[in-house]
């Protein structure tokens, strides 16, 4: 399975993709921000995104991926320490499929991952 994992934080993606590495996920691309994401987009089957980035923030990436009918159906899951209700709700209301305040914990990004797998596929 191909999964973008979009940070502007070097260090976030590294940890990040360590945790999918160890659970079995292997096919994964990295993207320092929504712009360069969109770029990567080809073969991906899941979105791993923070919000807060430059150039382009998460929220934007998602509205964009959602607007695209090639990849409108892709699952997207937002990691972002942003964690009032408020921002879930709109987040969710956008198109993403879960949400995960960081710090968090290996046990929960990989539970995460597989409610929407599940669910998509």
């Amino acid at each position: 399975m191909k999964i973008l994992v979009v940070d502007d934080s070097a260090t976030m993606r590294r940890i990040i993709m360590k945790h999918l590495n160890d659970a079995g996920y292997t096919g994964t691309v990295e993207a320092e921000n929504g712009l360069e994401a969109i770029s990567r987009m080809e073969g991906v089957e899941l979105v791993l995104t923070d919000w807060n980035m430059p150039v382009m923030d998460g929220m934007s990436l998602v509205k964009e991926l959602r607007q695209n009918p090639a990849y409108s159906r892709v699952p997207i899951v937002m990691i972002t320490s942003i964690g009032a209700r408020k921002e879930v709700v709109e987040a969710l209301k956008q198109g993403v499929n879960n949400y995960i305040v960081k710090p968090f914990t290996p046990s929960i990004l990989i539970e995460k991952i597989k409610s929407v797998i599940e669910v998509t596929a």
